[in-house]
């Protein structure tokens, strides 16, 4: 192999991604994959016969001429002129099935590579999300992926095609001398050569300036969405994104347009050689017609047959060049496909207790986030009891929401455990320890979808039942945001779509507690959930937060005091360590940092109280 020139070698190693890409089109229709080959077989027939029936028909005419006409000429004649039109005839059938089969392979192949491509993110850990380096080959699979294998699978068609074709042609040329058919590959190897340079130069740009072209999507986001509508507008920063946006596409533009430019000139010398070979051949041939070694149907076959095996020729390589820039491009798609999760099942996981009685305890857990060097944990020991409130406070950044991830196996630890009543939850199935768990997340997610199918998307796979979704609301305090609704519980929420009513921060993670508390898990984890609420909202979610969590194992991270004095153990955290843990008051007779961070708020906010609420419990 390493004899072969470079561009050879990489052009064969290529071809390792044809078959799994025939495979992909084959899985979305087969039934028109067979269709399309059937009728691409007939179409590589068919310009053959109509070369050679050419032949036949201008010698008809030449004899029906010098013999006068009689009806034995004009059936010669009409002979091939009839099967000429059958020809043809059947040629357009075949050219109106093909659009058809291509029309139908495109719409499910396209169908089926999206399907794939969403069920890998799925499996994905969240590290990946978490990385731009993930993101970028995300936008390099999806990017292209559901035209790509459909144009392989048309140029490998249309060279299978060219090949039939060229076959025919090349048997009916083989007569006029063996050379002949040599001069229609030489002429098309320069262009093919030029073919191959360019799409590998081309791919290697398309990777490298995938971060550019992902920063002139999201700029676009940034323009043209409700998302950053508001700010876009207060801060007069619509010139300047677009400037933004602008610049990044004229390097992109400024770069295609340049190495198109050096494609075009290419492909005019790989033409201008294609041209040169031809007329040496059709000189030869003339000048053999002239001495009378040839009729003149031998040189209109000849002409016919050379003219088209030269295009077939050009058209064949270029079809290969195209096979191979397109497997570049699928190189991606399948690279993507490959990537295996590190958070998975065990070999044999053991069954998972329904109800935990005991606790959950992190056993000299140390953690970094992939691809850095900074210890989120190091040897960090909690247990958090079951059937109890238990709420974890502490500055920004000392690590209260990795430690939620790491309870939801988003990622694992780097060393050490996180245990169920004793038993490493690697020792579960992933789904199933999930689904011992409800969480609602410090910035949850607003789907734009009706108020019951927000709610409704905590649990799924379960029965869609009315009552359920009435208590989910009613333990989040939304209750009043569904008698607000023009459609109640079946009002579409968000301004994305018709119809839609928008809700406010407050009311948005209200649906979110709904949303967490419809899914009836042993073990509740909530991130700041009272963050966007005003005080009475809070307050009112307060007073039936216990009933809520009564039998539940409830792990609440908060930045605030009226929460955390319910709970019944306060767990202090501060640079990945957990430095105080007691009830609030016995964090308060300790006089740390706890009690620290409340006699400054207290001080600061005075001694307003909330309703019903000591004064104490409302500072926040």
């Amino acid at each position: 192999m390493k004899l072969l020139p470079y561009k050879v070698q990489n052009l064969l190693q290529q071809r390792d991604y044809i078959l799994p890409t025939l495979k992909l089109v084959w899985e979305a229709a087969p039934n028109a994959m067979l269709g399309w080959a059937l009728l691409l077989l007939i179409q590589g027939l068919l310009p053959g016969a109509t070369v050679y029936l050419s032949k036949v028909l201008v010698d008809s005419l030449v004899a029906a001429t010098a013999g006068g006409l009689t009806d034995a000429a004009i059936r010669s004649v009409a002979i091939p002129v009839g099967l000429m039109a059958g020809v043809l005839v059947v040629s357009e059938f075949i050219k109106a099935g093909l659009t058809i089969l291509r029309t139908i392979q495109s719409e499910y192949v396209q169908d089926h590579i999206r399907r794939l491509v969403h069920r890998k993110s799925i499996e994905a850990d969240l590290a990946f999300h978490e990385q731009p380096d993930f993101h970028d080959k995300l936008h390099q699979a999806r990017d292209n992926a559901a035209s790509r294998p459909l144009t392989l699978l048309e140029s490998s068609g249309s060279l299978i095609q060219s090949l039939i074709t060229l076959l025919t042609i090349a048997v009916i040329i083989v007569p006029y001398g063996i050379a002949l058919p040599m001069a229609l590959i030489v002429g098309a190897l320069p262009a093919f050569y030029f073919l191959l340079k360019f799409n590998r130069q081309y791919h290697k740009w398309w990777e490298r300036m995938t971060p550019l072209r992902r920063q002139a999507e999201y700029h676009d986001f940034l323009i043209t969405q409700s998302y950053t509508a508001a700010e876009l507008r207060l801060f007069n920063l619509g010139d300047y994104l677009q400037g933004l946006y602008h610049g990044f596409r004229r390097t992109l533009r400024k770069e295609n347009i340049r190495l198109v430019k050096r494609q075009s000139f290419a492909q005019l010398l790989g033409g201008m050689v294609s041209l040169l070979v031809a007329a040496a051949v059709l000189a030869w041939m003339l000048m053999q017609t002239l001495e009378g070694k040839f009729t003149l149907g031998d040189l209109a076959l000849f002409y016919q047959a050379f003219n088209r095996g030269q295009a077939l020729a050009r058209a064949g390589l270029t079809q290969i060049g195209q096979i191979y820039g397109n497997t570049l491009f699928l190189g991606n798609l399948f690279a993507f496909l490959s990537l295996e999760p590190t958070v998975k099942d065990p070999p044999q996981p053991l069954p998972i207790p329904t109800n935990p009685k005991s606790e959950i305890r992190l056993r000299d857990v140390s953690f970094r986030y992939p691809g850095t060097e900074r210890w989120i944990f190091k040897n960090f020991n909690l247990t958090l009891p079951a059937n109890q409130i238990v709420a974890i406070v502490g500055e920004n950044g000392a690590g209260k929401s990795t430690l939620i991830k790491l309870l939801c196996r988003f990622y694992d630890p780097d060393s050490g455990a996180i245990e169920l009543d004793g038993v490493d939850i690697r020792s579960y199935s992933l789904q199933e320890w999930r689904q011992l768990l409800t969480v609602m997340f410090q910035f949850p997610v607003t789907y734009q979808k009706t108020l019951e199918e927000n709610i409704a998307i905590g649990d799924v796979y379960a029965a869609k039942d009315g009552d359920r979704i009435d208590r989910a609301l009613e333990a989040a305090g939304a209750t009043e945001i569904v008698a607000k609704l023009p459609d109640g519980p079946q009002t579409q929420l968000g301004k994305w779509f018709s119809g839609g009513v928008e809700l406010s921060g407050g009311e948005w993670q209200r649906v979110s507690l709904a949303r967490a508390f419809l899914r009836q898990a042993p073990v509740v984890i909530l991130d700041e959930p009272t963050s966007f609420m005003d005080s009475w909202a809070e307050h009112d979610w307060l007073d039936r937060f216990r009933q809520m969590a009564e039998g539940r194992t409830a792990i609440v991270i908060t930045h605030r005091f009226t929460l955390a004095k319910r709970a019944d153990v306060v767990f202090v955290m501060q640079g990945g360590e957990m430095v105080e843990s007691g009830t609030h008051e016995s964090l308060l007779e300790q006089g740390g940092l706890y009690e620290q961070s409340w006699r400054a708020q207290t001080q600061e906010q005075g001694t307003v109280a909330l309703p019903g609420a000591p004064a104490a419990g409302a500072m926040v």
